[in-house]
């Protein structure tokens, strides 16, 4: 247990335990009724990062829970399963970073069959369409 609250309040996880304590809190306020899982959908648009279809609350939590899972058991793994020294502290440090892409690419898994439960939201584009729309204004 020790071990596991040293790898989350340790660099450079705390960053990403710090993002998940604030969508905590987020969710909280959405619980209670002070604000909407919306808030933040005319602020931004997911469709270029491949998350379109859900409120950006959602993508943006699922990507923090994801990137803070991975980058957590990933330090634990490497603390548990390998020897102290300065490649280790590096690898240390790289691996959250390097958590992020790979939290990203699942989230947009994730996501995708989210879409049906949010029918306000506008869903990806179909691959057809796009092509279909554009032959009928030429």
């Amino acid at each position: 247990m020790r071990t596991l609250l040293a790898v989350v309040t340790g660099p450079p996880t705390i960053l990403l335990t710090t993002a998940l304590v604030v969508l905590l809190c987020f969710w909280l306020l959405v619980a209670a009724g002070f604000t909407s899982v919306g808030s933040f959908d005319a602020d931004a648009n997911l469709r270029a990062w491949g998350m379109g279809g859900v409120p950006v609350a959602v993508a943006v939590s699922t990507l923090t829970a994801v990137a803070w899972f991975l980058s957590v058991g990933g330090v634990l793994l490497l603390v548990v399963c390998a020897p102290p020294c300065a490649a280790t502290g590096l690898l240390r440090m790289v691996l959250p970073v390097a958590a992020l892409p790979v939290a990203w690419r699942l989230t947009c898994l994730f996501v995708r069959p989210l879409h049906r439960l949010f029918p306000d939201e506008p869903g990806p584009p179909a691959r057809g369409r796009a092509r279909d729309r554009a032959d009928h204004a030429a």
